[in-house]
């Protein structure tokens, strides 16, 4: 079969989970012997065209606009679109697989594909079908609902707002064959906020990927000055709704039982690690965070082997946080929110805990139990990784998206 991906982003110049999980999934999809291409987006001109990637061939189409008019661009962008027709219509698919698109490729792009393909598919990554960002209104918060009203919209968008937004993603997502989420919390939500019949496929991940070296985590230590420390990662995009704040607040009341404790930030700044550092100043905790700006490669994969527990305490419906699956696969444990999909990967008291990050407390309290007994930590570590060869195996998440793709062959 001839497969395009969609996707807004993807690497070499992708910093976000959707475009690294894009990626693997189409190399695992090349892997079957299927041909591959990617239409994907830049911001400059320079990086605009036709080029290869790890064997995959990449069109990237340039796109640049201003975040006011996202919510109309977003939808619908008209100069990106035309684009991707053309690039369609030469390579003539079996199937189309969207991925993140509510960007620069926008919700329209769905029914350009169908034009084209026989088979759509759309992969739900975050909420942004149904919402302007991430999702974490007080009644989310609060009691686990994920219904939004034109209210919530109107307050989260403020002068971005369209008022045909949400009603044209739907028209849009009529023309897929078959829509997916990453996980069942995701799917539950675009559901109850009017977009019916999404299947959970939890995103898969190749645990032989992430075997650290030890030489290259010695060395990871050495250069972070972690050496006799215990150590902490907090990672990703760094913002409010990841627990930025929430993860300093655990260090500084472990750091009262454990003088040694670190905790090391892997991540895209954007602006928020400023705030974070300002935080850890106020709360006497500077001195023991660790910014190593965003890590790819032997470096991510060393400053996994380089820690002791793995904090992920997202305030908001983070669908299924990658680094959730990424330190399972590198047998660390982890301690994560409650919130959104990662009680779907973590379970609780086996392979990590689970926990509320509202209470910074019971957040501490886990991550002491881990960092106290090693033993632990490593049993949950090992049963982290099993959980990942069952549950999230990368080449099984691969054969049930050819499935979809050959429905209507």
């Amino acid at each position: 079969m001839r497969v395009v991906f969609l996707q807004d982003d993807f690497p070499p110049t992708s910093f976000g989970g959707a475009g690294i999980s894009t990626y693997e999934l189409a190399c695992g999809v090349a892997r079957e012997r299927h041909a591959v291409s990617i239409i994907t987006t830049c911001r400059k001109e320079s990086g605009a065209g036709e080029s290869k990637y790890e064997g995959l061939t990449v069109f990237r189409i340039q796109s640049a606009y201003h975040e006011r008019w996202r919510a109309w661009l977003g939808v619908c962008n008209p100069r990106v679109l035309r684009e991707v027709s053309r690039i369609l219509s030469r390579l003539r698919p079996d199937a189309v697989h969207a991925n993140n698109v509510h960007y620069h490729l926008s919700w329209a792009s769905l029914k350009v594909a169908k034009q084209y393909a026989k088979v759509v598919v759309w992969t739900a990554r975050d909420a942004m079908a149904f919402s302007y960002g991430k999702l974490n209104t007080p009644r989310y918060l609060e009691h686990l609902d994920t219904w939004l009203s034109w209210r919530d919209n109107l307050r989260q968008a403020g002068k971005r707002y369209n008022p045909l937004r949400n009603y044209l993603i739907k028209r849009y997502l009529g023309y897929v064959d078959s829509k997916c989420a990453v996980s069942s919390a995701l799917a539950h939500a675009l559901e109850q906020n009017g977009i019916p019949d999404v299947e959970a496929i939890h995103t898969g991940i190749d645990v032989e990927a992430w075997r650290a070296r030890e030489e290259l985590v010695a060395e990871f230590r050495k250069k972070h000055s972690l050496d006799g420390k215990k150590v902490c990662l907090f990672g990703g995009r760094l913002s409010g709704g990841k627990g930025g704040f929430q993860a300093l607040e655990t260090l500084a009341l472990v750091a009262k039982e454990m003088p040694d404790v670190a905790l090391l930030v892997a991540g895209t700044a954007e602006g928020y690690a400023g705030g974070m550092q300002k935080r850890a100043e106020e709360l006497g905790v500077a001195e023991r965070v660790v910014f190593t700006g965003w890590v790819s490669g032997d470096d991510l994969h060393a400053a996994y082997g380089a820690s002791d527990v793995v904090l992920v305490p997202s305030l908001c419906l983070d669908p299924l946080p990658r680094i959730v699956l990424e330190a399972m696969a590198s047998g660390r444990p982890v301690v994560g929110s409650h919130y959104g999909g990662s009680p779907e990967a973590i379970v609780d008291g086996v392979t990590g805990y689970i926990v509320d990050p509202r209470h910074a407390e019971h957040v501490a309290e886990r991550t002491l139990d881990l960092l106290r007994h090693p033993g632990k930590a490593q049993s949950f570590g090992r049963a982290g990784q099993e959980r990942i060869r069952t549950h999230f195996n990368l080449d099984e998440v691969v054969g049930r998206y050819i499935e979809r793709y050959r429905a209507r062959q």
